[in-house]
């Protein structure tokens, strides 16, 4: 049996990205996610500080918190300048050796909600502690090896094109 300990975590976001994602992975562990899930919410947390360290303000918080069934960690920017734009899911630059952060954030996380705030854009991750069984095997592929997302417009659904391999059905 896993225990659960309640607490948040708070943070400044800094230059040592290492910190921070261990943080987020001792956090996420007391919080009772699985190991397949854990890495999930470390990965996106560590692209959306990048992005506050990269195309932001370079200053901001990161919050970490447990509900009943989820793992919502906070990041807020001070700069407040992502939008609403930049989480509109489109294709991806196959030849761009960057901007893949946003993507792999919405894939990686359950819920992704964008508020601007008095203080800035707060991004807030939600990963559920268990994956639905429907999600089960989503991505079959290291995302690593993603190289472009679309709609498909006979399927009316999503897909992820890979280098190794067919396409990942999204409903």
């Amino acid at each position: 049996m896993v225990m659960v300990f309640e607490f948040e975590l708070r943070c400044p976001i800094t230059a040592d990205l290492g910190l921070i994602r261990d943080l987020v992975r001792l956090h996420g562990r007391h919080s009772g996610l699985p190991d397949r899930r854990l890495e999930d919410l470390v990965l996106a947390v560590n692209e959306a500080v990048t992005n506050v360290l990269d195309h932001g303000g370079k200053s901001g918080v990161i919050t970490a918190r447990a509900d009943a069934g989820h793992v919502v960690v906070d990041v807020l920017d001070f700069a407040g300048l992502l939008t609403q734009d930049h989480l509109t899911i489109g294709d991806l630059d196959r030849t761009a050796s960057h901007g893949y952060g946003l993507w792999v954030i919405q894939h990686l996380c359950d819920e992704v909600v964008l508020e601007r705030t008095d203080q800035g854009s707060l991004l807030s991750l939600r990963v559920r502690r268990r994956r639905p069984a429907a999600m089960e095997g989503r991505y079959r592929q290291p995302l690593e090896t993603v190289i472009a997302h679309r709609v498909d417009p006979e399927l009316g659904s999503t897909y992820a094109e890979h280098r190794n391999g067919p396409r990942t059905h999204h409903a």
